[in-house]
């Protein structure tokens, strides 16, 4: 009689202890696996990791991670993005090597893996109240060492802390792309990502054809998004070295849910959570007109919203097309009114309050004065522009060596550009 009270306070025990360890972890330990139904929670029960069916797609099932404790349920990232599960057979497993596995248990089915960079000892997998999935060894409380994370998988959502750029040491490349539609979240055609071709700068594409250019950072803010600077809400950073160039943003009060999302449709929005009406509020999106459209007006021409029309030639350059110019076709953009000359010598034109052009075909120094940047550029007949590099600091040299494009005029936050201009030109008396 005595063991049947003493089997079942050791029971109720293990019980308690179990539903506690259920309710608390925020881990997966090796040889651990997750099913389908079962989830982890992060610390502060800010992100959750489990299964799930997207919108109104009720076969297909995800791995994915979303908020818990608010704005319940809002996917941040997904693993097997290409490769849904069509029942609730999923499970992962975190093996010795470090490896997350996803499977499909109900055909023995492999629809998903991570990677792994470092030597793995002892490794676990923990959920961060970041919304980082991060396969780190026990051992090593330095995070930096990490074997795996999801942030550098990111899918429609960049959240505070994830980075945009490439790390070469590691080879893995940071951008987000949009879900097909809210009911499949397989990359659809919306790429947010930085180009590294000439001075690094921020794109939008739809397949391969440029949507929108956030520019590139100029100390303080991406030259064609001076809306992204610091604020209120989020500050950001950029850094650039010999192992990685990326630009980040961090949340200036950590209480608050701030996210940037690509749609279907490849709206670009900034989210911040409001307690008040327990919703999502729109903060920022920089697609809200049709003048952030990539080289709206063509070579040497810039946008103004202040104009109508929009478009018009920078000084000292004319339509090509006038014709079409006129009826609002701008593509082919302007020309010089009078050639370059550099064996009879050219000057420069100061143009200020400027979205500086596209850098992909540009040349770059972080040490060089502004003075030292105008030398470079008159000695070769090939430079059209040039620029300092650094706002904040006043140092850095940019130089341009093509026909400049996707230029816009900002009333305020523009960024000053000397561009190449003929001696003839430069003399002209303008009324």
């Amino acid at each position: 009689m005595d063991a049947i009270p003493l089997f079942l306070f050791f029971f109720l025990l293990s019980i308690h202890s179990l539903l506690v360890s259920i309710k608390a972890a925020d881990t997966i330990a090796v040889n651990q696996t997750i099913k389908d139904g079962q989830t982890i929670v992060s610390a502060q029960e800010t992100f959750e990791l489990g299964f799930f069916s997207p919108g109104n797609n009720t076969q297909n099932r995800y791995l994915g991670i979303w908020y818990k404790r608010l704005a319940t349920g809002t996917v941040v990232w997904v693993a097997n993005r290409q490769t849904p599960i069509t029942n609730k057979s999923g499970e992962l497993t975190l093996h010795p090597d470090g490896i997350l596995v996803l499977r499909d248990s109900a055909t023995d089915r492999i629809v998903w893996t991570s990677d792994s960079f470092g030597a793995t000892r002892i490794p676990t997998a923990r959920l961060l109240d970041s919304g980082n999935l991060m396969v780190v060894n026990d051992d090593d409380e330095n995070l930096e060492n990490y074997i795996w994370q999801s942030f550098d998988h990111p899918s429609n959502t960049y959240l505070p802390g994830m980075k945009f750029g490439r790390n070469l040491e590691r080879g893995v490349v940071w951008n987000i792309t949009s879900w097909k539609s809210a009911d499949d979240p397989s990359p659809g055609p919306y790429v947010v990502y930085m180009d590294f071709n000439g001075a690094p700068q921020m794109f939008q594409k739809d397949r391969d054809v440029i949507l929108l250019r956030f520019g590139i950072w100029n100390g303080l803010w991406f030259t064609g998004m001076p809306s992204f600077k610091d604020n209120q809400i989020f500050s950001v950073r950029y850094v650039s070295n010999d192992i990685e160039t990326y630009s980040a943003f961090s949340l200036i009060n950590a209480s608050v849910l701030s996210r940037l999302t690509v749609s279907p449709l490849g709206d670009l929005s900034w989210w911040n959570w409001i307690n008040r009406t327990q919703g999502w509020f729109i903060y920022l999106t920089p697609t809200v007109d049709n003048h952030v459209r990539y080289a709206l007006c063509g070579v040497y021409g810039s946008c103004d919203l202040e104009r109508s029309p929009s478009c018009e030639c920078l000084k000292g350059f004319t339509p090509k097309r006038r014709d079409q110019w006129d009826v609002s076709d701008w593509t082919r953009g302007c020309q010089r009114e009078i050639a370059l000359d550099c064996v009879a010598g050219d000057g420069f034109r100061k143009y200020s309050s400027l979205k500086l052009p596209d850098t992909r075909e540009s040349w770059f120094d972080t040490r060089m004065t502004l003075a030292q940047c105008e030398t470079k550029c008159r000695n070769e007949c090939n430079c059209t522009a040039y620029t300092t590099l650094d706002i904040k600091d006043n140092i850095g040299c940019l130089l341009w060596y093509n026909e400049l494009i996707d230029m816009k005029k900002f009333p305020t936050n523009g960024q000053d550009i000397y561009i190449r201009m003929a001696t003839a030109e430069l003399g002209k008396i303008f009324r």
